[in-house]
């Protein structure tokens, strides 16, 4: 099964007073990339999101936001600790500054303290905390089962398109076949053309380096293993793509091989039409490797 690593899933749900919404989405990367974003105070919510995506995703940049929203239900009030630290130690540092300067204030109240907004916050009881926990880790299964769904569906077409452009190299590659056999008297005239440039040259050559320059020659205009490489690639890239799990490095690493192919075959041609054919064959590799990118 080929999965995408692009995807995008949301969830929303309530408890009582408390309501949420999720967003989850996901681009290629190189590794697997987690970026969680949590409201602080739910114990045990981050490790259990974080198992969960470990487990489900093998590559990927994946960001979560979780929205929380909780409705002032007139019960209890308490005062949040943390944040009146913060504010005592600001109320502290502007006190230093302003005696630094000469200036006198007056001492705050603890009624002013408390105005502070975020200092003073509805009381939550245990239970509540702990429910309200459980029920935003129960989401997270169902929210990651619809990111996977969208990476497998996402991942069927790219399996689909990467198919398709496989067929065009192997097509383009018994062409370049072709055109290499097509292409065989010319290259023969050119190196009995390049042996009498030679021989008219120099008086005395010997035959041993004779043969030497004409077997480096025929070397040099001989595509016969980049062919047979290509035909090898193809037949790795099918195979890779009808693998259950996740080939995305092992395909891309593959569209490199490809593209060093093609390039020597271009570099080989010697003739128009083989030419023409390694360029097209450039073209879809070039292709081909941009839908690879989000193989996960």
């Amino acid at each position: 099964m080929t999965y995408s690593m692009t995807a995008f899933a949301s969830r929303t749900g309530t408890l009582g007073a408390a309501s949420w919404s999720w967003e989850m989405r996901g681009v290629n990367a190189r590794g697997l990339d987690l970026r969680l974003r949590t409201p602080d105070g739910i114990e045990g919510l981050e490790p259990a999101l974080r198992g969960a995506l470990t487990k489900a995703l093998a590559r990927g940049n994946v960001t979560v936001n979780l929205r929380l929203h909780r409705e002032e239900t007139g019960g209890a009030l308490a005062v949040d600790e943390t944040y009146l630290d913060e504010v005592l130690k600001a109320l502290d540092q502007v006190q230093e500054r302003a005696f630094a300067m000469g200036v006198t204030l007056g001492q705050p109240t603890a009624a002013d303290v408390l105005a502070q907004r975020g200092v003073l916050v509805a009381g939550k009881t245990d239970d509540e905390t702990s429910a309200l926990a459980a029920a935003l880790i129960a989401d997270i299964g169902p929210l990651v089962a619809d990111f996977v769904a969208m990476r497998q569906a996402e991942g069927s077409a790219l399996k689909t398109v990467i198919a398709d452009q496989l067929d065009q190299i192997a097509e383009l590659v018994a062409q370049s076949e072709k055109a290499a056999q097509a292409r065989a008297p010319q290259v023969k005239e050119n190196l009995t053309a390049a042996l009498r440039r030679v021989m008219d040259d120099v008086a005395e050559i010997e035959e041993a380096r004779v043969a030497q320059e004409l077997a480096l020659l025929a070397v040099k205009s001989d595509v016969t293993e980049e062919i047979d490489r290509l035909k090898a690639h193809v037949a790795a890239a099918r195979d890779l793509l009808a693998q259950n799990k996740p080939a995305g490095r092992k395909l891309d690493f593959l569209a490199q091989e490809f593209n060093r192919e093609a390039n020597t075959l271009c570099a080989k041609a010697q003739a128009p039409a083989l030419t023409a054919i390694g360029l097209d064959l450039k073209a879809v590799i070039d292709q081909m490797r941009e839908q690879i990118q989000n193989v996960e």
